[in-house]
């Protein structure tokens, strides 16, 4: 498979909702040249995992906690989310630091515990406007990417994914151009690797308000691994069409 494409409903859908969605999406993914991954909230995850069998769809979740068992209320570990067939989970995202005040060092406990879960952690990072305006956004971006990382260890069959989602561009229609997310994209790679070693199997990602428009040329630079799409990933056929651009 070629690129990766991971959904993220967020908390958009109820759990009736998201079986539907789920429903419209094994109608249409019969086959596909990229990897797909779909991320439902959590409640769904067991019936979708049985709806997913067999079929080229993966399944991953929007978070996870930073220890595989204990007294923690409410949250939900990597090991639960390993044993419904989770392959991926989303960590970081922008809207958890914004609104739940994640750190990068919670953020990295996390994904310490999603890789000894066996679980691909996608690491989310990205700068606001102000950053950007002010040109510290490759200053602040090798931060979140080397306080995500640091001291990770990765077992032989473990991989790892780096979302680059500008907060200026996710829900606001604007989109990084191309030209810009490259440089970005090479800039986190070099970080990554220069942390975890240059054997580490790292995808670097894009997120931002991707839709049918700009898809396929960002998908066309070499250093855009795939997507992590939220609002178009809503509707089966849109996400459809961009999931297969080849």
């Amino acid at each position: 498979m070629n690129k990766l494409i991971v959904a993220n409903w967020k908390m958009n859908l109820d759990c009736a909702e998201s079986l539907k969605l789920g429903g419209d999406y094994l109608k249409l993914f019969k086959k596909s040249p990229n990897q797909v991954v779909v991320c439902p909230s959590f409640l769904p995850l067991a019936q979708l995992a049985a709806n997913f069998k067999n079929s080229l769809l993966s399944l991953g979740a929007q978070d996870a906690f930073w220890t595989l068992k204990g007294a923690y209320t409410g949250e939900i570990s990597a090991a639960s989310l390993r044993s419904l067939a989770c392959t991926h989970v989303i960590l970081g995202h922008s809207e958890r630091r914004q609104y739940l005040a994640e750190s990068c060092r919670m953020i990295n406990a996390k994904a310490q515990s999603a890789l000894d879960a066996g679980l691909t952690p996608i690491i989310c990072v990205g700068e606001d406007a102000a950053k950007r305006k002010a040109g510290r956004s490759a200053s602040f971006i090798t931060g979140q990417v080397q306080r995500a990382l640091k001291g990770l260890k990765l077992a032989k069959n473990n991989s790892l994914v780096i979302a680059y989602e500008p907060i200026w561009a996710i829900g606001t229609g604007k989109v990084s151009k191309a030209a810009d997310t490259v440089v970005i994209h090479q800039l986190i790679r070099r970080v990554a690797t220069k942390i975890l070693g240059a054997n580490t199997k790292i995808k670097v990602i894009y997120g931002g308000s991707v839709d049918l428009d700009n898809a396929a040329s960002l998908l066309a630079e070499s250093e855009i691994d795939g997507f992590l799409i939220g609002g178009a990933s809503l509707s089966a056929s849109n996400f459809y069409k961009i999931a297969n651009i080849k």
